[in-house]
Formats: C-alpha cells, sequence, structure tokens
C-alpha cells in the first residue's frame, strides 16, 4: 500500500507531492553522502506547503501522506522507485502519529493562539532527530489567530534547512496573506462520490450499500462519510435533520423544530466530549500525584482549571461543528428540492426523503427555494460571527417557513 491510496480522486495533487518527494529524497541523499546539495529553489520540493480544498476533500489526509513520503527509508529508492512505499519504518511511523520527526497539530478549540504557535516555531528550529526531514502538519491553519498568524510567518520565512511546514485549511483567504505568498499552493477538489464509497469498502469493510448511501449522502466528504457508514446515532440524527422541512409550516412548529436542533447539537458535543474530558481528567490528576478521589494536591487547581476551561471551550466548538454537520445536510435537503422543480435529472443525494422532497418541490417555487438555502447559508454565517445559536437557528427557521 502506497501513502496515496487514501488521498482519493486527488490524481493532480499526489503527482505534485509524489514529485517533490523525490526531489527531497535527493536532496537528503546527497547530503548524507557528503556531496553537497543544490538548493530546493527551482526543484518540486519547498519549504512551505499549503494544501486547500472544501470539507472533505482530504486535505490533511493528504499532507500527511506528504510527510509519510518524505521520511520514505524503503531501499527500493535507490532503485529509483519513488519514495512512499507505505511499508518502510519511516512510511509507517508516520501515518501512524509516532514518527519523532513529525509534528500533526490540530486542535477542538475555537482558535491556536500564539504561545501555542511559539511551541511549534521552536521545534522547527531544530534539526531532524532520526528522520530525513522535520515536518510539522498544520491542519487547522484557519484557526490561527492574526497574533499566531504573525508568529509562523517568520518561522515559514526563514525555514531551518529541513524543516517542511505543511499548512491545511478550506481556502487561501483564510490564511494570512503574507504566509500564503511563501507557501506552495495545492487545491484539492471534492472526490467523486464512487471514490469515497470504494475507499469506505477497500479501508474500513463497509458494506457495498452502506458504503454507497454514505457517500452519495455526505457529497463525497470523506470524514462524514466514514461516520454515518460506522455510526447509527449519526444516522438518526440526519434522518431527524431531514424531517425539519417538512415540521416548519406554523410558527410554533418552526420554533420547536429550531429548539430541537439546537438540543441534538449539544447532545451530540456532549456524547462526543464526555470520554474524552474524564480520560484527560483523570491522566491529569494521576499525573500531579492525586490518588482515586482524594483531594488534589496542594498548588493544583489553577492547573485542573485550565483543563476545565480548555475543556469547555472544545465543546462549544464540537456544538458548534455538529450544529454546521446538520445545516450542511439541511442545505442538501433543499439542492435536491431545486434540482427536482428544475427538472436536472441528477440523482439525490437524499434518496431516503425522495418523498418529502418531492412533495416540497410540488408545492413551492424554485426562488422559494433558493431563498430558503439562501437562509440555511445566512444562518452558518452567523454562527461563524458568534451569534448565539438558538436566535440564528429560530430566524433560520422562520424564513424556511415562509419560503
Amino acid at each position: 500500500m502506497a501513502v496515496w491510496d487514501d488521498v482519493v480522486g486527488q490524481e493532480r495533487v499526489t503527482a505534485q507531492l509524489s514529485a517533490a518527494a523525490r526531489d527531497a529524497d535527493a536532496y537528503v541523499t546527497a547530503e548524507a553522502a557528503g556531496k553537497g546539495t543544490a538548493p530546493l529553489s527551482g526543484s518540486s520540493m519547498t519549504h512551505a506547503w499549503l494544501f486547500t480544498g472544501p470539507p472533505g476533500s482530504g486535505r490533511s489526509t493528504a499532507a500527511r501522506a506528504f510527510a509519510a513520503a518524505l521520511q520514505c527509508v524503503s531501499p527500493d529508492r535507490a532503485l529509483g522507485g519513488a519514495p512512499g512505499c507505505g511499508f518502510c519504518e519511516g512510511c509507517h511511523t508516520s501515518l501512524i502519529g509516532t514518527h519523532a520527526d513529525v509534528e500533526v497539530i490540530r486542535t477542538d478549540l475555537l482558535s491556536i493562539g500564539v504561545k501555542e504557535t511559539r511551541e511549534q516555531v521552536r521545534r522547527a528550529q531544530m534539526s531532524p532527530a532520526g528522520g530525513r526531514w522535520q515536518v510539522i502538519v498544520l491542519e487547522d491553519a484557519d484557526r490561527l489567530t492574526e497574533g499566531a498568524g504573525n508568529v509562523l510567518l517568520k518561522a515559514v520565512e526563514e525555514p531551518a534547512p529541513r524543516t517542511v511546514w505543511l499548512l491545511c485549511a478550506p481556502s487561501t483567504e483564510d490564511v494570512l496573506p503574507t504566509i500564503r505568498s511563501r507557501c506552495r499552493h495545492l487545491a484539492l477538489r471534492t472526490p467523486p462520490v464512487d471514490a469515497v464509497a470504494d475507499l469506505l469498502m477497500r479501508r474500513d469493510g463497509i458494506e457495498p450499500e452502506m458504503a454507497s448511501y454514505a457517500a452519495r449522502a455526505t457529497q463525497g466528504h470523506i470524514g462524514r462519510a466514514r461516520r454515518l457508514a460506522t455510526d447509527d446515532r449519526a444516522r438518526k440524527r440526519r434522518a431527524a435533520v431531514l424531517r425539519m422541512p417538512q415540521r416548519v409550516a406554523d410558527v410554533g412548529g418552526a420554533l420547536k423544530a429550531a429548539q430541537e436542533l439546537i438540543d441534538a447539537a449539544a447532545e451530540d458535543a456532549k456524547e462526543v466530549s464526555e470520554e474524552l474530558d474524564e480520560r484527560e481528567t483523570e491522566e491529569l490528576k494521576a499525573a500531579l500525584g492525586a490518588e482515586g478521589k482524594s483531594r488534589m494536591p496542594r498548588g493544583t487547581a489553577g492547573v485542573m482549571k485550565d483543563l476545565q476551561d480548555k475543556q469547555k471551550r472544545r465543546a462549544t466548538r464540537t456544538q458548534r461543528d455538529s450544529l454546521d454537520l446538520a445545516l450542511t445536510d439541511l442545505t442538501g435537503f433543499y439542492r435536491d428540492v431545486l434540482a427536482r422543480q428544475l427538472g436536472s435529472g441528477v440523482a439525490l443525494s437524499n434518496e431516503e426523503a425522495a418523498a418529502a422532497v418531492a412533495e416540497l418541490a410540488s408545492h413551492s417555487r424554485p426562488e422559494q427555494t433558493l431563498r430558503r438555502i439562501e437562509a440555511v447559508l445566512a444562518c452558518r454565517e452567523a454562527l461563524e460571527r458568534n451569534v448565539a445559536p438558538l436566535l440564528a437557528v429560530e430566524a433560520m427557521a422562520m424564513t424556511l417557513r415562509a419560503g
């Protein structure tokens, strides 16, 4: 299995990264042999990359695959084989997250601050501990605060000789212009539905019918498709969201549906957070010397409070992400309605709601459907601006009712 096998539907990107890995390998091999090194400028390799693409396109998957290819130590390379075999120690440890010279930074919080960024910049100045490159994958570059972005800029401008930054963001507009101008940009696309279904069957052992349903329902979003295929609760929550358009016929129904959507997102976030919070708390208590349910050692209250504050911020982010996922499903429902009204003949992404789609399509006009889609998108934008979730969803529900 090559490291690129899970990078679905991105043939152009994988070709570019594979070429860069070859040049990077030649650079390090020449240096190790004492033959000197040519500058990387002008080659396929560079010290800073920006991976962009819509949610579910596999930005971080591509970045991690590239990190593994950079650490590849397969003997086949000497015989002309491309780095990234997927089997050698360098590839394997990079992919499972245990390689000493590959740091993957992700966050469940609303933002990445200056303190965390400075820690990674300090790490970036060190030489590889044992691998071929020091690789830092920043999965949520769009969540850098302005101050954190300015801290990162210096490291991207003047990188250590064998340090590589791999930044991931939804679009170039989500990254400071000064940073993106110093990165080589790779734009990923939403992978084809059939390719995502094939990945679910091949990698996760999902039955073909379920894999096809999940890939179609999520319109090629790899992460969401896997969750939908493997989590019965996720399928039930999605079914409840798709019933919302039929429940907003009057003011009372609209407000009730809005509250239930908020409650479902909160419950989803609670399920995701509780187990992780408990494990983190117990691990910290053990590290601080607490035994069982005994009182914490003196002077550790501040440390526990910092953890609790972090967990609270993470729960807020998780709830927002869960709500955004529901709104994405709702957008897909109205897109199916619009396709039916316009007679486009495209396959429905929500075949399980085909009857509801047909009913709404026959009792409304395309311009009404467009206004409803705009209302859902406006709700998502309001949530990004930190508008109170219930207020934003109620406003959307009232527009869905009026059409």
